[in-house]
C-alpha cells in the first residue's frame, strides 16, 4: 500500500492530464455555442459534468468515498 507522498507522486500527472481533458472539452463546447450563436438543446451532459466537478471539489468526503458518489451521480443523469 502506497503512502500518501507515494499516491500524490504517483498518480498526480494522470489526474492533472484528466482534469485539462475536461477543461479542453469544456472550452471546445463553449467555442462552438459562440460559433453557432447558441448552445445545445439538451446541456443536460455538460451540466452533468459540472456538478461531478463540483462533487470532486468539496475538501472533506465522507469515507473518502469519490468513486461511489461520482458512479451514483452519472447513475442519475443517465
Amino acid at each position: 500500500m502506497l503512502s500518501p507522498q507515494e499516491t500524490l507522486d504517483t498518480y498526480y500527472l494522470e489526474a492533472r492530464r484528466d482534469l485539462l481533458e475536461i477543461a479542453a472539452f469544456l472550452d471546445r463546447y463553449d467555442r462552438a455555442a459562440e460559433r453557432d450563436g447558441g448552445k445545445a438543446n439538451d446541456e443536460s451532459k455538460r451540466d452533468c459534468l459540472l456538478e461531478a466537478l463540483s462533487l470532486l471539489s468539496e475538501s472533506e468526503h465522507p469515507k473518502a468515498n469519490r468513486a461511489e458518489q461520482l458512479l451514483e451521480h452519472f447513475a442519475k443523469i443517465n
